[in-house]
């Protein structure tokens, strides 16, 4: 896997992945950027969610789930030091669809969590808190 990071101006970057996609990355006024893209540690955190998601979903495909929707609610903790690194972050998944059975989103979650989702399970071994929830809703 291979990815470029060009600089633009201020803190303003480009990436771009091998695959070819890009994303803009800038910061705050009050750190030299014009807040014309995502932050690096929030991209960090929804490649976390998008792995996870990507997990979940292909798992509930696989077992036939009728999915309408699925949305991870992400949420974060930071040190107060620097390097102001993850300390906490909780994944809560909400699941959408007809007749979902829960134990299948609760065994998607947990193997994902515990077996496939690379960017989690890297983080955790560098000593992030994870935890993870979910709800099923009808619809």
């Amino acid at each position: 896997m291979k990815a470029t990071v060009k600089w633009v101006d201020g803190v303003m970057f480009v990436g771009e992945s091998g695959s070819g996609h890009t994303v803009v990355m800038d910061g705050a006024e009050n750190q030299g950027g014009r807040n014309m893209g995502i932050r690096p540690m929030e991209m960090l955190l929804i490649g976390v969610g998008g792995c996870s998601s990507f997990d979940v979903m292909a798992m509930l495909n696989k077992s036939r789930q009728q999915v309408v929707h699925c949305r991870a609610d992400i949420e974060a903790e930071r040190a107060d030091a620097v390097p102001a690194v993850f300390t906490k972050i909780h994944l809560h998944f909400v699941i959408t669809g007809r007749d979902i059975k829960e134990t299948q989103v609760k065994r998607a979650v947990e193997l994902s969590a515990e077996k496939y989702c690379s960017a989690s399970i890297m983080l955790g071994a560098a000593g992030v808190e994870i935890s993870h929830s979910y709800e099923v809703l009808e619809g």
